[in-house]
């Protein structure tokens, strides 16, 4: 089964915590802290695999989780880190994030990795706050939380052209002519349902990678028929083979075919039509061809290559080849995605740009504190120990959202709300 998008939640591994421990050894005095700190959890990691060609296998797996890091030791030992989680998937694949809608990664090579979720670090465990001023800390710090996110890998194919046109102008029968792929072809429409990919060998000895698309109809690009849904196949492509029934069969007018399909390519993203295209003029074979084909030669622009052929006979099909591989060899690359589309993603750091927090009044009248920083401060502290409490208040008042709270009209004894802990600030 050919599958090209789905959503699955990815949960890095989360750091594992460290201790509070204190040496005890025989004639040691004042043996001092001794907790170590915790593993780092595991990172989610996407690699291409050129064996696979579908997103068939993340259809049943809907979640992905990596291990979390192991616990900090006593004897300073620090816990195990565990092993990332490396996930194949298909050459194209582009990486979505679905809350807000941009680019992690697009995957474009054999081989390629990108970090998807990134694991939490480990907690450090009490030895690691020893200071001249502080020689026996009583707290340690809880391992950090794995990255947690919704995805959306759609597939996109890889190929140099891709054939497109009205359903049974002939794409299929193409493909089948001049690669060794073996779609389905009917006499009906939409016999094509998944897209189909071919190498093919020029006599002279070069080649290029072919994309039989499944049929476009007016509307395509609004959600008409199978379009929207495969339409996103060509954009990796250089050159643009427009497949055309030259001869008007069901009372078909070619040419106003063909400028239904440029126009549903116009109203796609990525600029289709600043490719370079060429007409594939099909089924010359056929009655009332010849007189269609001169027609469309008169109305057509002077600068589109229009090359008539027909796929059923083999007549032409070595000078398309020729043509389409001189072409191939001057079509410059379309990059896919702009830059600015792209988000690179790391667990917990800081824009400084960006506010530390927010504070907003519930509908409880209970202020809100709320923030990326605010958010790692407080999953790294250990609430069920004294001196870690001190510090996370510490550190609030160090990135000022006591002076905030203040500011907001927060007074002496009132609750203030960090996620579903509720504070009495004191002043």
């Amino acid at each position: 089964m050919f599958i090209d998008e789905v959503k699955i939640k990815v949960k890095a591994g989360d750091g594992g915590d460290g201790i509070v421990t204190w040496r005890h050894e025989y004639k040691v005095e004042r043996g001092g802290p001794f907790g170590g700190n915790g593993g780092h959890g595991g990172s989610i990691i996407f690699k291409v695999d050129s064996g696979l060609s579908t997103l068939m296998d993340f259809r049943y797996n809907k979640h992905i989780k990596a291990k979390n890091g192991e616990k900090g030791k006593t004897k300073t030992q620090h816990g195990k880190n565990s092993e990332n989680l490396y996930i194949k998937v298909p050459q194209g694949s582009t990486i979505y994030d679905v809350k807000t809608g941009l680019i992690i990664a697009d995957l474009t090579e054999v081989g390629q990795v990108a970090v998807i979720a990134k694991g939490g670090r480990g907690g450090r465990g009490n030895a690691a706050f020893a200071t001249s001023r502080n020689v026996a800390p009583e707290f340690c710090e809880l391992g950090a939380p794995g990255q947690s996110r919704e995805i959306k890998i759609v597939l996109k194919v890889l190929a140099d052209v891709g054939l497109v046109g009205f359903p049974s102008v002939g794409k299929s029968t193409i493909i089948a002519s001049v690669t060794s792929a073996r779609p389905k072809i009917a006499a009906y429409h939409f016999t094509t349902l998944i897209p189909n990919l071919g190498v093919v060998s020029v006599p002279d000895g070069r080649s290029f990678v072919m994309a039989d698309l499944p049929g476009l109809i007016e509307g395509a690009s609004s959600g008409a028929g199978l379009g929207i849904q495969f339409l996103k196949h060509i954009e990796r492509t250089r050159v643009i083979i427009h497949v055309v029934d030259m001869s008007g069969s069901d009372e078909q007018d070619p040419y106003e075919n063909y400028l239904k399909i440029n126009k549903e390519l116009s109203s796609y993203k990525m600029n289709l039509l600043k490719r370079p295209q060429i007409v594939i003029a099909n089924k010359m074979d056929l009655p009332e061809a010849k007189n269609n084909l001169e027609l469309f030669n008169k109305r057509i622009k002077e600068d589109i290559q229009v090359i008539p052929i027909s796929a059923l006979t083999h007549q032409n099909l070595n000078e398309m080849l020729y043509k389409i591989a001189d072409l191939l060899e001057t079509a410059e690359y379309f990059p896919v995605y702009e830059d600015e589309e792209f988000q690179e993603y790391q667990v917990f750091e800081i824009d400084e740009d960006k506010p530390k927090f927010e504070i907003n009044l519930a509908s409880d009248n209970i202020y809100v504190v709320t923030g990326e920083l605010i958010e790692r401060i407080f999953k790294m502290t250990n609430f069920t120990q004294h001196e870690s409490v001190r510090r996370f208040s510490k550190m609030l008042r160090k990135y000022g959202v006591d002076n905030a709270l203040r500011e907001k009209g927060v007074k002496n004894g009132d609750i203030v709300r960090i996620f579903d802990y509720e504070f009495e600030f004191i002043d």
